[in-house]
């Protein structure tokens, strides 16, 4: 019996395509994306060629393991190939996956993963860079590519090089509870710890514009820090925008 058109996409709150809040949300997902680093960016008409914002970065982090969270990684790399097709390159994108799920014995399609039962787009492609995976997928390392504070020995595929003028896409799936997320089932980013990275990446002058897409249990808690850490430094909050992806138990 095949396990992943029945198992993974059918437990995915994402993908299973039962609940019409789910699938508007999705839809809107691309022109959300747009609206954030395209068009806010646009030059005036009478901008010109060299004023065309290309500042555009994306951390996409998916903190689960083992076979069952299947729908975790199939989110994650859907929304890579999202970022992707709107014009982010490969060298603006770290991508943290904690599994591999295309690799799995578990799986009845040997190095592929899809995000719905009728298998029509492989997600797991020959484009994808994973930059960060399996036990490299660590609180610690989430928070160094945050901040900047890296070891020497990291290379440049492994940081994010933005700076004052860049708009930063921030999703992270997994399972969440108050004020916390966990990863690999093994730590938890607390959201005091969440905060105090935002909190240096504006005092280091990291990015303009940050979008913070949290799919997660609990996921509006993980924010209770964020706007009293960026309030101490007098920045603007409206400047992070932070979305809570709905859970939904199916």
């Amino acid at each position: 019996m095949s396990l992943i058109p029945r198992a993974a996409p059918a437990a995915s709150m994402a993908f299973a395509g039962r609940d019409p809040a789910v699938i508007s949300l999705l839809k809107m997902l691309p022109l959300l994306l747009l609206l954030t680093f395209s068009s806010a960016a646009a030059p005036p008409a009478a901008a010109s060629p060299s004023a065309v914002h290309n500042n555009n970065w994306a951390v996409l982090v998916c903190t689960s393991r083992f076979w069952f969270n299947y729908r975790h990684m199939a989110n994650t790399l859907s929304l890579y190939r999202t970022v992707k097709r709107l014009g982010i390159p490969d060298e603006r994108i770290i991508l943290m996956l904690a599994d591999d799920m295309a690799c799995n014995p578990r799986n009845n399609y040997p190095a592929q993963v899809f995000n719905n039962e009728n298998h029509q787009l492989n997600l797991y492609g020959d484009n994808v860079e994973v930059d960060y995976r399996g036990y490299e997928v660590t609180v610690e390392n989430f928070l160094r590519v945050l901040t900047g504070r890296h070891e020497s020995a990291v290379p440049r595929s492994k940081r994010l090089l933005s700076d004052e003028g860049s708009h930063i896409l921030l999703y992270m799936t997994g399972h969440g509870g108050d004020e916390f997320l966990k990863f690999q089932d093994n730590e938890e980013l607390q959201s005091h710890d969440l905060a105090d990275a935002v909190k240096q990446m504006k005092e280091k002058h990291r990015f303009k514009e940050l979008l913070i897409m949290v799919d997660t249990c609990q996921a509006a808690t993980l924010f209770s820090q964020v706007r009293f850490k960026l309030l101490q430094v007098r920045f603007d909050i409206y400047r992070i925008t932070v979305i809570h992806i709905i859970h939904f138990i199916l």
